[in-house]
Parts: C-alpha cells; sequence; structure tokens
C-alpha cells in the first residue's frame, strides 16, 4: 500500500555549523534541569523489573507503541528489552501481547537516559528508531545530538542504532558522537533498506512514500565520565 508520510522538510542541507559547539557545550557544563517525581518513579519500576528479569538490557528509547519492543524481544529472547516513550496513548494501543522478556513504561528520556547512568545500567544495545529530527535549523538543541542530554545517552555505552528518514541527523548523529570522543572512528552510515520486516510503523510509513532510510550504529564504551554532574540527579 502506498503512504502518504511527507518527506522532511528543511533549509538546512548540510551537517549544522554549530554541531561542534552544541556538543562540546553538553560535555563541558553540568545539566540543570532537576529529575522530575514522576520519572523516578517510573525508573524505579522499570529497575525492579529489571531486577526480576535479570539478563542483558536492550533499550528501545522513543518506542511510541511499543511494535519495535516487541520485536526487539523475539530478536532477542535472552535479553530483558525496556521500551520507554512519553506519550500514555501512544503506549496504551494494544499491538499483540507483550512476551515475558519485554517492558513498557512512560517516562521523560531526558530524566530517563541520566537514571539509567546513575543507576550504572550498561546496556547491551539502544535502538533510537524514529523520528526526532526537529529539521529546521533553529532547532539543533532539540535532536538528541544536540541536546544537553546526549552525554548521558552516550555514556551508557552499547550498540547504539538510530534510524531516520533524514539523511543530515543521522549523519550528524555520526559525527557528534566522533566529536564526544565516544568512538574512535565515524560510525557508519548507510541507506537502510528493510525489505518488508518494518520495526516500526513510522518506517513503514516512511518506506511506502517512497522516502528513502538511513541509519547509523556504532559500538560505544560504557563511559560515565562523558556526563558532566553536579548532584542534580541524586537530589529529591
Amino acid at each position: 500500500m502506498q503512504g502518504n508520510s511527507s518527506s522532511i522538510s528543511t533549509s538546512q542541507h548540510t551537517v549544522h555549523e554549530h554541531l561542534a559547539t552544541r556538543v562540546q557545550r553538553a560535555l563541558s557544563a553540568p545539566w540543570q534541569r532537576p529529575i522530575a517525581d514522576h520519572s523516578r518513579e517510573a525508573f524505579e519500576r522499570a529497575q525492579r523489573w529489571r531486577e526480576y528479569h535479570g539478563g542483558p538490557l536492550i533499550l528501545d528509547s522513543g518506542c511510541g507503541v511499543g511494535i519495535s519492543t516487541r520485536r526487539l524481544s523475539a530478536l532477542y529472547p535472552d535479553n530483558c528489552v525496556i521500551g520507554i516513550d512519553r506519550s500514555a496513548d501512544r503506549l496504551s494501543r494494544q499491538h499483540g501481547a507483550l512476551a515475558d522478556n519485554a517492558f513498557l513504561i512512560r517516562a521523560d528520556l531526558v530524566d530517563f537516559w541520566r537514571l539509567a547512568l546513575a543507576a550504572g545500567w550498561q546496556p547491551s544495545r539502544h535502538y533510537i528508531l524514529y523520528p526526532n529530527p526537529y529539521p529546521k535549523p533553529g532547532h539543533l538543541k532539540l535532536r538528541w545530538h544536540g541536546h544537553p542530554v546526549f552525554p548521558a545517552l552516550l555514556a551508557l555505552g552499547g550498540e547504539v542504532e538510530v534510524r531516520s528518514n533524514w539523511r543530515i541527523y543521522v549523519e550528524e548523529f555520526a559525527q557528534a558522537m566522533t566529536m564526544a570522543g565516544a568512538v574512535t572512528a565515524l560510525p557508519a552510515v548507510e541507506c537502510w533498506a528493510p525489505n518488508g520486516d518494518f520495526m516500526t510503523p513510522f518506517e513503514r510509513k516512511y518506506h511506502d512514500s517512497g522516502q528513502s532510510l538511513w541509519r547509523m550504529r556504532a559500538t560505544l564504551s560504557w563511559q560515565p565520565s562523558l556526563m558532566p554532574t553536579d548532584g542534580v540527579i541524586n537530589k529529591v
């Protein structure tokens, strides 16, 4: 079935000229935003489930309706897969039962990642699958690699995979990782053809609309020193 999703519309046609500045700022200055109480409560629920389940950890950040979480749990049955999304409406949509090794939680990623790092979580794999481009040039700081929480994302480590329908977003992500010193070589950016095995509804919609799909994969070590801190995470 042919999709009807619009392509990315932006006046930015190359990697953002201020990317290095944004990355350096995130690495050098502690982020002052306190952790919300509801985020702590959500993380504690996820922590209890993880401790009960055991096994290697996979994070599915921004999981939407949780289809990707379900598929990852089937692909890696010996792992515990946690899908995180900030929308209760998306998470409430029924797309089949969850496997025993899958867990969905409503939480803000900017809090959840910092709490996971403080708790010593070390995911073996970390997926960030669509969309979050914020394609206007003035919105660089809202893209994950331009956001103040980016060091926490990197510090968690693991095999990180990012997918998008905007090539520049994926290229920026790869360059930001290298600028941060998280990898020794520029991660590979490639055109991605799912061949009918769609991980998320967005992936299917973009593909059916004739758009190119892009992905970036990199292996990171657990590096808590990348995240500047001033104790905000531990404040009540």
